[in-house]
């Protein structure tokens, strides 16, 4: 087998996701106006997968996503960013995933991400152009008109 190009590990159970969320978080706040809305955004997106993983494994979803941003919150402060708190999907609990020993690839976690950022991009272009073509007008009608200018029936 070829050797491993990135043999980097990050925590699972949703940590890595809630620690790029509150660092988003605390980021939007050092940013004024409209501009922190994008950092508010992409950290609400990045909850997803703790969210998801509570939900899976049938605890109180709210309650646990709240915990565990609190939890990740009071930690990066105490430890300057070095947080590994997640779900136990096993048990619905939060717990260090580096005692339980669970972690997940780098590099799955990078790509995941630039996919997610590309993807975004391509709709927003995409909403760009078609907001654009909204405001010239109606375009010319490109579908055939029934015979009689009256609709089937």
């Amino acid at each position: 087998p070829p050797p491993l190009q990135s043999p980097m590990l990050v925590p699972g159970g949703g940590a890595c996701e809630m620690a790029i969320s509150v660092a988003l978080a605390e980021k939007s706040k050092s940013v004024s106006g409209a501009l922190q809305w994008p950092y508010k955004a992409a950290g609400i997106a990045f909850e997803v997968i703790p969210r998801t993983l509570a939900q899976n494994c049938g605890c109180d979803v709210v309650r646990i996503v709240t915990e565990l941003r609190a939890k990740h919150a009071s930690a990066r402060a105490e430890t300057g960013g070095v947080v590994s708190w997640g779900i136990d999907g096993n048990k619905g609990v939060i717990s260090d995933m580096r005692a339980l020993g669970i972690w997940e690839p780098l590099v799955v976690k990078q790509q995941t991400v630039k996919t997610a950022v590309e993807m975004t991009s391509m709709l927003l272009r995409i909403d760009d152009i078609v907001s654009g073509m909204q405001r010239k007008g109606p375009a010319k009608q490109t579908r055939a008109e029934p015979a009689g200018g009256e609709e089937n029936e």
